[in-house]
């Protein structure tokens, strides 16, 4: 049976003759409370004037406290309809409060500053949150944050000019309470006999080894070795860029570099950090320029805990001499009757900046963990048992775990004398050494030895995990022979 066309014109009437939604904005919603508080006009006399419902109009009298508070507060984006609620609340409001204590210390607040606040807040708060963008820019929307003025942010006084020196920084009221985990950092400089084996170590074979990692064990600084050679020869024609560590001509860290640097990647990362150091480092560091992201905190000079524990540089350590052993094993190998004096003696710092920064890379994230928690420089439950052995390298053949203790801390004796030839000697010796300076390597050269390398693996029972590893080698050589 089919419907009448009279009837369905009718519906059709009906339908469009129904009053659109229209919603009112913060400043539209005042201006009705206005006009009912100081007029005579009813409510439904109000909803005709704006176009809305007589309900609507209702519910806006029954808001009114809120509203009012919403319009006085200034953080409302007043030209916005609709407000709806946040799923995480308790975050919106805290993260709302940080920003207001942050803008009124003139603070440069930044998007990625913001993101990794709000998933700090949450992590203390046990919220399961990952903030996004988009959560980021409703939450501005909310908040006006980026809307108009933001007079009710701007401290009411100018802020006062930074300190000039590190040690009034030093002295903020500042605790390990108030950061996270992974923005606390500890470094510590660590003496470091490079080329030195039992019974042979001399005074020329001392570096300094600056290590920095963060209290999770999840970020770990480039390496810093300085030395006491102002120029070695094995840099000759070396892209410090290139290098897996940076190398100071000095036995002193140059902390002023090395901060700025610090503080100038946390900046473009919009964090805020500490660096956990000793006393008399802090002392040391007076009068240098102030720091904008990266907090200083001086552990106390009467304090037996180090800012980097001791475990972590035992590890480190115990990796570089495993390593030591191992290359000097090769390069005995390499010619029949090499001593071992003899083959120490081709170590150079070159060797020694590589061989920290591996053994920097095997020290496993969870020992750095457990050792930042059991000194009680992070928050967490010391484990009842620690097992150090299973994050330390197998002991050397040839040698017994207390032999090889010993040998890990060799720094612990006092070095042989000695004169170190870079740096007194003659004319005629640094002639001979610039003749007899090996020629740079060639693309061609790379590519043959590339070749001899996997011929050696062919010829000698290599695993497929091996040659996964060479391939992946391969390819970026040859990639960059291309360039």
């Amino acid at each position: 049976m089919l419907s009448s066309p009279h009837r369905g014109s009718g519906e059709a009437m009906q339908l469009s003759s129904k009053k659109k939604l229209h919603a009112l904005s913060l400043a539209e919603k005042i201006q009705v409370l206005e006009l009912l508080d100081e007029s005579k006009m009813s409510q439904s006399e109000v909803a005709r004037r704006f176009q809305v419902s007589q309900p609507q109009i209702s519910r806006i009298c029954k808001n009114k406290e809120k509203l009012l508070a919403d319009w006085c507060s200034g953080t409302a984006n007043r030209e916005r309809k609709r407000k709806r609620e946040s799923k995480y609340s308790s975050i919106d409001e805290a993260l709302l409060c940080w920003y207001h204590i942050a803008r009124a210390k003139a603070w440069d607040v930044t998007g990625p500053m913001l993101l990794h606040k709000a998933k700090e807040l949450a992590d203390i708060m046990g919220q399961d949150f990952v903030p996004s963008i988009g959560w980021l820019v409703r939450w501005k929307r909310r908040n006006n944050v980026g809307f108009g003025a933001r007079h009710v942010l701007v401290p009411p006084l100018p802020p006062e000019p930074p300190s000039p020196g590190l040690m009034a920084q030093a002295q903020l009221p500042l605790s390990l309470k108030d950061f996270s985990p992974e923005d606390v950092f500890g470094c510590a400089a660590v003496p470091l006999l490079y080329r030195a084996v039992p019974g042979i170590m001399g005074a020329c074979d001392r570096v300094q080894v600056l290590l920095c990692a963060n209290s999770r064990g999840t970020e770990k600084r480039r390496v810093l070795v300085g030395g006491l050679q102002v120029a070695p020869t094995c840099f000759f024609g070396i892209s410090s860029e290139a290098l897996p560590a940076s190398y100071h001509p000095n036995l002193g860290i140059p902390w002023s570099e090395w901060l700025a640097q610090f503080d100038k990647d946390m900046g473009q990362q919009g964090r805020q950090v500490a660096l956990l150091l000793a006393a008399q480092v802090v002392e040391e560091l007076a009068g240098l320029p102030g720091l904008y992201h990266v907090r200083l905190l001086p552990l106390s000079a009467s304090s037996t805990t180090p800012p980097l524990p001791s475990s972590v540089v035992g590890a480190f350590k115990a990796y570089y001499r495993h390593r030591l052993l191992g290359k000097l094993a090769a390069i005995q190998s390499k010619r029949d009757g090499t001593s071992l004096t003899e083959a120490r003696a081709g170590l150079t710092v070159l060797d020694a900046l590589h061989m920290a920064a591996a053994a920097w890379a095997k020290v496993p994230p969870q020992l750095i963990l457990s050792s930042f928690i059991q000194e009680g420089l992070a928050p967490g439950k010391t484990p009842l048992s620690l097992d150090r052995g299973s994050d330390m390298p197998p002991v050397p053949s040839g040698l017994s775990r207390e032999d090889f203790l010993r040998f890990v801390d060799l720094e612990g004796e006092e070095p042989g004398p000695g004169v170190c030839k870079e740096e007194t000697s003659t004319e005629d010796e640094e002639s001979g050494r610039k003749e007899g300076f090996e020629p740079l390597p060639t693309k061609a050269d790379a590519l043959q030895a590339l070749g001899t390398l996997r011929r050696w693996f062919e010829c000698n029972s290599t695993s497929p995990e091996l040659f996964e590893k060479f391939y992946d080698c391969e390819e970026v050589v040859e990639r960059l022979c291309c360039l």
